[in-house]
């Protein structure tokens, strides 16, 4: 076995001792360890990727060495390390744009504390993307339910605390939806590891045995992840808890943890119950009508409102439901689609926080878009970056966005199931999204009846540049040269099964 086939167990390993390491250390040293961890990360998950490439099919790691069903095993191909490394990047990105309002905003003698939330919400994500064996996902799940608390609630206010409380309710819920469901899954094939579970659970459904417990322990296990990632109706935690939280935990939240907890569906979807037995379940047009219904309501209520980080908090529920409409469209190129739109929201959504962030403070502190009038102008790197982000989410091309979307709509159209709702979504959703962020554009670039101020150079917040041009850049090179990404996603999915 190659030294990168032990990257991955190594990445999680070092996610975890960082953090015991970081609350022992001051804030400033504790940033740092986040910071080289995550570029480490992001560095191991390159060459994991180049592995998989390069065989060509998935890597089972055995840890300790002991097999089933007393071993707990990794398993990883070309999609896994590719979601890690651009994940990592977004986290690094997160923690250096957002370093400014990380230290206005948390006490000193806390921050320390929120980069070892940091450092547990990497494990995790690294954890969901890597393993597999049912209970430890599960396990994870609770880890970063608890560390996404964490990084909510350490900012000392008001709204934050009942926004956690209100996250920790829904959080808990989905939890434990899908626990119930692996408890189902258990009492029926004694198995834990993901393909033990698929030839027990394909075995008992060719059999017509067990069809309701089976069809029990996947209602349960889809709606405790849909839960938890936010699928319309379950988006309601979503405004408070990204609107209210610092900017580096609203795009840690919004971009990372709710797309880790959906690329657990797609592989439980994929690896646990298999594609013919979950698509002839039926609840893949649930998946399918309820991500719609997120296109619509989601954009619908980020017209309404008047504060631009709940509107960009409504947004990703919008987004959300993309994701949830491409899988229930089809398990091959619809599944793609939303694996691309994953990263898409990854890589735009903390973005848009950032920037609104440092708009907001050029802006006087205030969140209105009345308040915003010329922001751009104050902020020029903090305008360009939310323009990219805007424009991504609107769908232009040249962006991941209207890759997305084509994406999308060829899906619908090379599967020819559910053509016309598809495009009628798509177009509806598309109309909605350019209403608010065009308006948003406008107002912040509009400078009429606002008195000329200075412009905030990049040499005043070096962190904010860095992070908002890395972004930037994927954003466009992704959205220019896709054909690679895309055929990486198409031959990663192929072998995840």
């Amino acid at each position: 076995m190659s030294f990168a086939a032990n990257i991955p167990l190594f990445s999680i390993v070092l996610c975890l001792l960082a953090s015991a390491v970081s609350a022992l250390l001051r804030a400033r040293a504790a940033a740092w360890v986040t910071r080289v961890l995550t570029a480490l990360v992001a560095f191991g998950s390159v060459l994991v990727l180049l592995m998989g490439i390069k065989n060509g099919a998935a890597v089972t790691y055995q840890m300790g060495h002991f097999p089933a069903p007393w071993g707990n095993e990794l398993r990883f191909g070309i999609l896994e390390p590719l979601v890690s490394g651009i994940f990592a990047v977004v986290l690094l990105s997160c923690v250096v744009g957002g370093n400014k309002e990380l230290q206005r905003d948390i006490e000193p003698a806390k921050q320390n504390l929120y980069f070892v939330m940091v450092d547990l919400i990497l494990a995790t994500l690294l954890a969901l993307l890597y393993t597999n064996d049912l209970f430890t996902g599960y396990v994870f799940i609770e880890i970063c339910t608890i560390a996404s608390c964490g990084i909510l609630m350490i900012r000392r206010l008001g709204r934050t605390t009942l926004a956690a409380v209100r996250y920790m309710i829904f959080s808990l819920i989905g939890s434990g939806m899908f626990m119930l469901g692996i408890i189902f899954l258990y009492s029926l094939t004694g198995h834990l590891l993901m393909p033990n579970l698929k030839s027990a659970v394909a075995a008992l459904w060719a059999s017509g045995e067990s069809h309701t417990p089976l069809m029990m322990a996947m209602c349960l296990i889809t709606l405790g992840l849909c839960i938890k990632s936010g699928l319309f109706p379950f988006h309601f935690w979503m405004p408070d808890t990204y609107g209210y939280s610092t900017p580096c935990s609203a795009g840690i939240l919004s971009g990372l943890v709710s797309k880790g907890y959906i690329f657990l569906l797609i592989r439980i979807i994929r690896c646990v119950f298999g594609v013919e037995v979950f698509y002839a379940s039926g609840i893949q047009t649930v998946l399918y009508v309820l991500g719609i219904a997120g296109m619509i309501v989601g954009s619908i209520s980020a017209i309404r409102e008047n504060e631009v980080f709940r509107m960009i908090a409504f947004s990703s529920a919008a987004q959300i439901g993309y994701i949830y409409m491409g899988l229930g469209l089809s398990p091959a190129l619809g599944t793609v689609a939303a694996i691309f739109h994953i990263l898409t929201h990854a890589i735009t959504k903390p973005a848009l926080f950032l920037s609104a962030s440092r708009l907001v403070e050029v802006s006087g502190g205030r969140k209105r878009f009345k308040a915003l009038q010329g922001a751009a102008h104050r902020d020029p790197m903090a305008g360009t970056a939310f323009a990219v982000g805007s424009l991504s989410m609107i769908g232009l091309p040249l962006t991941m966005g209207f890759i997305a979307k084509y994406l999308f709509a060829f899906a619908a159209f090379r599967e020819n199931r559910l053509l016309l709702p598809t495009l009628l979504a798509l177009a509806i959703s598309t109309v909605l999204n350019t209403f608010y962020f065009a308006r948003t554009l406008i107002r912040v670039y509009n400078t009429r009846g606002v008195t000329p101020v200075p412009p905030v150079r990049l040499r005043a917040q070096p962190g904010f540049a860095f992070a908002a041009i890395l972004l930037m850049a994927e954003n466009i090179a992704c959205g220019v040269l896709a054909q690679p990404l895309i055929e990486m996603l198409t031959k990663g999915l192929s072998i995840l099964e």
